[in-house]
């Protein structure tokens, strides 16, 4: 004990009721009462919240579901990719004895499927968020890196979570995505048998895809995600005006509290509540009563064993993958005498890696775009069209035409360069960008 006993009584004071003695006898050994003060009664933040920052709250809720319904599911799933008696793959058999012989196993299989495209739809608004109100800007590079990087893992833990049913599409994504390491010099063919366990995807690739899932990319998305909630409570949380709460000399009064900040508890708690309840009520509407969301939450075809001597019509991937899959099926020519596979990587990678130099790319001195110009304007909705266009185009056939005239591919090279323009294009675009005045406070 590095305290004496007279500070401990000094400042955990029972009120002499039986709570008051179990608390003080906690905070004596375990400060809970101290931490709650200051990350939630006495954490103070912006009080012009609105709406979209629930989706940060409501991420942790998912992640929460996913995890405890991960755990259910892991108790009854076989990794085991070879046939059994009735000449099913088992561990596609195993998720049907899930879906038919557990009790309620059909509905936490629903909830963990449902809940990863839920996952995606609220880092997608989470990072929609953070561009629209700047909050990837000073001081807040490294809380946006980190959250990057969470979403690059989830990216992972979603994919090898797809492949682990062994139905027909889950067996060919892997066959695609795993050939795609194979452009990677030098070590791109070792890569890929280590992967796969082999020269195919087979048990061995299962059963690697399996510990990924459920081990190693869990424990590395979780200690992320502690990271970013800590990066969050050091530089504050921004706000719609992106302006900070502690930036001016008379931003506090005489305790030294923000006079534009409000405590997080009760104030925001509440609302968090509130936006976390209306989220749960869509969230189990389409858990009872459209959990294939039409195709776009469970593939139809994944509802059929894999087959390796069977290639699908068309490879396709779920709704939350299809903007990067639309990019690398956008290259499909080599340019200047570079492999079209290659490129095809680089671009899907790139995609994400590139937005980790966001705060670098913005030279514009407003954060939020309220005080932005008009090309921030409208630059910003494009992007978000042309995203929303990968997505679409990604689950379309590539002899898809869109509006019956513009062929899928050309259409997806279009949207995929504009994306990257959006960002290369940046520094220039933001420093020109006529701004509004900015003013020093919340008023």
């Amino acid at each position: 004990m590095t305290n004496p006993p007279e500070i401990f009584s000094e400042r955990y004071r029972s009120d002499g009721s039986l709570r008051g003695n179990i608390l003080e006898w906690l905070d004596a050994r375990l400060p809970l009462t101290p931490f709650w003060r200051k990350h939630f009664s006495a954490y103070y933040v912006p009080k012009n919240f609105n709406f979209l920052y629930f989706f940060g709250s409501i991420g942790l809720v998912v992640l929460a579901i996913q995890l405890i319904t991960g755990i259910f599911l892991l108790m009854y799933y076989k990794p085991d990719a070879s046939l059994n008696a009735d000449g099913l793959p088992a561990a596609f058999s195993s998720v049907e004895h899930i879906m038919r012989d557990v009790n309620w196993g059909w509905l936490i299989r629903y909830m963990h499927s449902t809940g990863a495209s839920a996952f995606f739809f609220v880092v997608y608004m989470h990072i929609f968020r953070c561009m629209l109100y700047g909050s990837y800007r000073k001081p807040r590079e490294l809380l946006w890196i980190i959250g990057i990087l969470i979403f690059f893992l989830l990216m992972a833990e979603a994919f090898t979570g797809y492949v682990l049913p062994w139905g027909q599409m889950s067996f060919w994504a892997a066959q695609v995505i795993t050939d795609l390491m194979s452009v990677l010099p030098f070590v791109g063919e070792t890569l890929v048998s280590w992967l796969r366990g082999g020269f195919s995807v087979g048990d061995a690739t299962l059963g690697r895809f399996f510990s990924l899932h459920v081990v190693c990319i869990p424990l590395a998305l979780i200690f992320l995600v502690l990271l970013h909630l800590l990066a969050l409570r050091e530089v504050g949380s921004n706000n719609p005006d992106g302006i900070e709460i502690y930036g001016c000399a008379d931003a506090v009064d005489a305790r030294g509290k923000p006079l534009d900040g409000i405590p997080f508890h009760p104030y925001y708690t509440v609302k968090e509540i509130l936006g976390i309840a209306i989220f749960l009520t869509v969230f189990f509407a389409l858990v009872f009563f459209a959990p294939e969301g039409g195709g776009y939450l469970l593939e139809r075809a994944n509802f059929s064993p894999a087959d390796p001597l069977k290639t699908p019509e068309h490879i396709e991937t779920l709704w939350y993958f299809s903007p990067f899959y639309s990019m690398l099926r956008a290259i499909d020519q080599p340019v200047l005498g570079i492999d079209a596979k290659f490129l095809g990587a680089l671009a899907m990678n790139s995609s994400i890696g590139i937005l980790t130099l966001l705060p670098w790319l913005d030279r514009s001195p407003a954060k939020s775009i309220r005080y932005r110009g008009p090309i921030f304007k409208i630059l910003l909705p494009l992007f978000a069209l042309a995203f929303l266009t990968l997505g679409f185009l990604g689950k379309q056939p590539p002899e898809y035409l869109l509006f019956g005239l513009i062929p899928a591919n050309r259409a997806a090279q279009s949207a995929t360069l504009f994306y990257f323009l959006f960002f290369l294009t940046m520094p220039w675009w933001s420093k020109i960008d006529k701004c509004k005045p900015q003013r020093p406070r919340l008023k």
